[in-house]
């Protein structure tokens, strides 16, 4: 797992109307001072990565569909520097991720329905100064393999 990397699991309660969970918690450590919060769908198929901030946390909740959630640790100073961390995420496996600044993160959509992801930030969107770097989802350096593996 990468160092400062938090996941928690969603518990849903269940009753005869349908379902409540909470999602994001002051006091968790899965919490950071949200100053935005956006909203995403993904067609089946697409890969989005990799992008990474700066200063920025991201809290993501995939809420529909499932997601091939790939993190990779670029930090000079972390102890899990060049590690790379999967997680799977959605409908399945209800799981809020928190992600780190310096840390590049990307997902794929699975199966054949879209993937629709609430991602809370700890900065708000600057157009004129935006904290985000981008790395293509092929990069070498990272050296992803997206395929599935069949088993």
């Amino acid at each position: 797992m990468i160092d400062g990397v938090k996941i928690k699991q969603i518990k849903k309660f269940s009753d005869d109307r349908g379902f409540f969970a909470e999602i994001v918690k002051e006091g968790e450590e899965t919490f950071c001072q949200i100053k935005q919060t956006s909203y995403t769908e993904t067609y089946p198929g697409v890969i989005k990565a990799f992008h990474w901030h700066k200063k920025q946390w991201d809290v993501w909740f995939v809420a529909r569909g499932m997601a091939q959630v790939v993190l990779h640790d670029l930090r000079a100073e972390s102890k899990t520097k060049g590690e790379t961390q999967v997680i799977f995420a959605g409908e399945d496996s209800p799981v809020v991720i928190s992600i780190p600044p310096g840390v590049a993160h990307g997902y794929r959509v699975l199966g054949n329905e879209k993937v629709c992801l609430f991602y809370h930030t700890s900065e708000a969107y600057d157009s004129k100064n935006p904290d985000e770097e981008r790395i293509s989802f092929d990069d070498p350096k990272i050296g992803f393999d997206w395929t599935t593996k069949n088993r």
